[in-house]
């Protein structure tokens, strides 16, 4: 058995261990990285650069069928779902390099591919190895969450982990979930040519807006892809090409392969965190503001942490630890700035409180204004003017931004800097956005929301009245 001691351990190779192994080992400490599986984790391998790379073929099928309207003749596309798969992997591929073993070896980083226990509150257990260190982070991020189901476990079925298996394309997927993932998947596969039934137990995209939700919502059912809402599944019988699904109001679903996209669950329950005293809640493992657990030379960050699940919240989780573990400075990890999209056609975004969150903690104090996409016109050259922005605002502070349109996921960076920088709407007006540019609709929205401050102000009137009498 080798020992190793350390100042930095950490357990997983997804984007926010990572980002704590580089940034650490870059300025001095040093590092263990423990991986026992895929380096990049669920990102790259699983999640937001398969489904993107997939989508991107979806949509391009789908500009084939729809191109009349710009002056090009429409044309069946021929889809080849094996390629689009191996466009897939190769788009893995081209990345997996930034999250290799030799590029973080490189950095100095000692790489050790196995799965790590704790079995001491500073000791972890990797295979051969019993690591030793004076701070550790927990970064093993979450895995698809797969309900109890009745009959589930008899039929064939897939999880965003497999799916990228599955060079047969779907005549007809099901899709248990109407989330971010099923969402995008149900899109990216009808525009491939399947046949596409969203079965959701509750509301599609019900972490959302409603209003904005239901402008994407209408989009797919408008390509045709059905979506059940409050149709809880209760029971799952079938075989290879054929899986019916029984909902719990009586009806039933028959396709040819199942995708299971309820939700995720945090990666933590083979770490033996018992013999390191560190709490989890249901969500994942338990953390205080400054991403520590309940033993204080353990972190945990990302997924693990069972908060908000994304890529990018790993990332900034990184940065809030690095600066406690290596420089001893208080640093907490905040949620107001955080942005989120859905990578459907129309995208989704948000950042802050959506407006009914905003009502309920500012009551009158609340601004909301609204632009539509219909209005920008870059929007009706590209003929992308479904959509629309609200920006909720009190005392001339943006306290959260809702997106549902055309890159509504490049939009929204804007609004995660004005609410991470405590900025007012006065600072966005004064931007100057150039024409024409989807961008416009950010300004557009500043001017919704001092147009009738100023246009619809008698006193505004009167003092221009003034003015105009006594100038030379």
């Amino acid at each position: 058995m080798e020992r190793i001691k350390t100042d930095i351990l950490v357990i997983g190779a997804g984007s926010g261990g990572l980002s704590v192994a580089a940034g650490a080992s870059q300025m001095g400490a040093r590092v263990v990285l423990l991986e026992g599986h895929k380096m990049g984790g669920d990102c790259l391998n699983y999640g937001c650069v398969p489904s993107k790379a997939l989508i991107a073929s979806g949509k391009l099928a789908y500009a084939q069928s729809h191109s009349a309207v710009y002056g090009v003749a429409d044309a069946a596309p021929q889809v080849d779902y094996a390629t689009a798969k191996d466009h897939v992997n190769d788009v893995i591929a081209q990345i997996a390099p930034v999250d290799s073993q030799e590029r973080f070896e490189g950095f100095g980083v000692h790489v050790i591919r196995d799965f790590g226990r704790f079995i001491s509150p500073t000791e972890v257990q990797a295979g051969d190895h019993v690591i030793t260190a004076r701070r550790i982070v927990i970064a093993t991020g979450s895995g698809p969450l797969v309900p109890p189901i009745d009959g589930l476990d008899s039929v064939p079925y897939l999880t965003n982990e497999t799916l990228w298996e599955l060079r047969e394309q779907p005549d007809h997927l099901l899709i248990i979930g109407g989330g971010p993932i099923g969402m995008e998947m149900a899109q990216a596969h009808r525009r491939l040519g399947s046949e596409v039934t969203v079965i959701e137990g509750a509301k599609a995209l019900g972490k959302d807006d409603p209003e904005m939700a239901a402008v994407v919502l209408d989009n797919l059912r408008a390509e045709g892809i059905s979506i059940l809402e409050d149709a809880m599944a209760a029971r799952i019988e079938g075989d290879d090409g054929s899986v019916t699904v029984h909902t719990k109001d009586g009806a039933s679903y028959t396709g040819s392969h199942l995708l299971v996209a309820v939700g995720r669950k945090s990666n933590h329950d083979t770490l033996n965190l018992e013999a390191a005293g560190i709490e989890t809640t249901r969500s994942g493992v338990k953390v205080d503001a400054s991403m520590r657990t309940s033993n204080r030379k353990v972190y945990a960050i990302g997924d693990a942490a069972g908060g908000l699940q994304f890529t990018h919240v790993a990332g900034y989780h990184a940065g809030v630890i690095i600066r406690s573990m290596l420089f001893g400075l208080p640093s907490k990890a905040k949620t107001h700035h955080i942005p989120w999209v859905t990578f459907t056609d129309p995208e989704l975004a948000q950042v802050g409180l959506t407006e009914a969150q905003a009502r309920e903690a500012h009551a009158d104090k609340l601004d909301v204004v609204r632009f539509h996409y219909s209005h920008n016109d870059r929007a009706i050259a590209e003929r992308k003017t479904e959509g629309l922005i609200k920006v909720m605002v009190v005392k001339g502070r943006p306290v959260g931004a809702s997106i549902a349109g055309y890159q509504a996921g490049e939009l929204i960076n804007l609004w995660a800097l004005v609410l991470a920088n405590k900025m007012k709407m006065s600072q966005v007006a004064g931007m100057v956005s150039p024409y024409p540019t989807i961008g416009e609709v950010n300004k557009r929205a500043a001017g919704a929301y001092f147009g009738p401050k100023l246009f619809e102000s008698d006193m505004v009137k009167r003092i221009v009245g003034l003015v105009q009498r006594v100038l030379p």
